[in-house]
């Protein structure tokens, strides 16, 4: 719940890894398509590390039946933001729990280093065709960690036109949520409490649903060029809050404003996110096929009724080495800050309806640097190597140095297996 944006990389990462290996590893008359992978991502100072293994497996059913199967496991540790800046003076904060108290030196960027999580996902895809141009693909997916339930059901309907040169898509998705956060779930624009003086929670749970709809064709242009264009509408209703994020409330200094509270007060206060956002993108890949190489590129817009919009550019180059093969890759992203974000409050200024001050929410870029290797063990099997390099550096606009967000900095490795047979 508290790291949607690692998630995120580690979804890129994974997905990456877990793509339609080399066209020898896949052989068409197999009945099981298995791939594997082992990811590790590692943030400095201290920060996130996380350990992921993944399991996809596809069996051809017979008569254009498929079954998708995949199974993951993130195991994370480490040190998070909690939404506050760094200062020139000593920070305390307590736990989610209410029990324990962690400090932050002068400089220091404020992280709960309480954070460990282990989230169990699994999945099930099951593709019926009504003729040979016209199928549907039904879906169940589901997760659990700590703090965090999910369970989803999703449904898409695939054309095929043009002599199978063209797919149309439409698709369908429906997810309900459960977060039940360390501590319960607190009350919106309270304050965080000194340690063992009460935590100002609402509630042990809440909820939030997730609606998704696609859009896509597919279009073969020629034996060597192939495109493809998504348009996605997602809605979300319900608890849509970091329940672990806090915003600084400071003085006329730029202090947190410690004086200004007591009985327990602290000068934090829980942010409060809109409780719905309707989320649009468009996506474009094309994939070329050169003498023997392949160059892909996608690109991603995105927009939101939070005021975020973002780009992603993704560009990879496989360059075959006899039965191997280099794939180098560069993947950079750029967002704008979401309306409601702010550095901190001031004290005596109204509250706002809604506020945060969470890294994820605010003008950032991302860039990812990795190289990709290959290699075909026999016919249908083939092992690879990942490792690559993550920059995030986000943009605090016109504050003081010292509350400035550091960058951070994060290595991705992956290994992977695939087989068929």
């Amino acid at each position: 719940m508290q790291l949607a944006n690692i998630k995120k990389e580690l979804g890129v990462a994974t997905c990456a890894l877990l793509q339609v290996p080399a066209a020898a590893v896949h052989a068409a008359d197999s009945d099981w398509d298995i791939d594997t992978a082992v990811l590790f991502y590692s943030e400095s100072d201290n920060g996130v590390s996380a350990f992921e293994p993944a399991i996809y497996a596809s069996k051809d059913l017979g008569d254009g039946q498929l079954i998708d199967l995949r199974l993951v496991v993130d195991v994370l540790t480490g040190a998070t933001p909690n939404g506050a800046h760094a200062s020139s003076v000593l920070q305390t904060f307590t736990t989610p729990s209410g029990t324990g108290t962690y400090f932050a030196q002068p400089g220091e960027t404020p992280k709960d280093d309480s954070f460990k999580d282990t989230r169990v996902a699994a999945g099930v895809d099951w593709t019926l065709p009504f003729n040979r141009l016209q199928r549907i693909k039904l879906g169940l997916n589901g997760s659990t960690e700590y703090d965090y339930q999910s369970l989803g059901v999703s449904a898409t309907y695939l054309q095929d036109f043009n002599n199978r040169n063209t797919t149309f898509s439409a698709g369908l998705a429906f997810n309900n949520d459960t977060i039940s956060p360390v501590g319960g779930v607190p009350t919106p624009l309270s304050n965080m409490r000194e340690a063992g003086t009460g935590t100002n929670r609402v509630g042990a749970d809440d909820t939030k649903t997730v609606t998704d709809f696609i859009l896509g064709i597919t279009q073969v242009l020629s034996r060597k060029t192939l495109v493809q264009l998504n348009y996605s509408l997602g809605m979300s209703d319900g608890y849509l809050t970091d329940p672990y994020k806090i915003v600084t409330v400071v003085d006329q200094n730029g202090l947190p404003a410690t004086s200004a509270f007591t009985n327990g007060d602290l000068p934090y206060l829980y942010e409060k996110r809109p409780d719905s956002r309707q989320i649009n993108s468009l996506y474009f890949k094309v994939v070329q096929s050169l003498t023997r190489d392949v160059i892909n590129f996608s690109y991603r817009y995105f927009w939101d009724d939070w005021g975020i919009t973002s780009n992603t550019f993704d560009l990879k180059y496989r360059y075959e080495i006899g039965r191997g093969y280099l794939q180098p890759q560069v993947r950079y992203y750029l967002q704008d800050a979401a309306d409601f974000y702010v550095h901190n409050l001031k004290l005596g200024d109204p509250l706002p309806d809604t506020v945060s001050s969470d890294y994820r929410l605010a003008k950032m870029t991302t860039t990812t640097l990795s190289l990709k290797y290959g290699y075909a063990l026999g016919d249908n099997s083939e092992l690879s190597v990942r490792a690559g390099f993550m920059n995030q550096s986000v943009d605090d606009g016109d504050v003081p140095s010292i509350e400035e967000t550091p960058d951070t900095d994060a290595i991705i490795l992956n290994a992977g297996y695939s087989i068929s047979f």
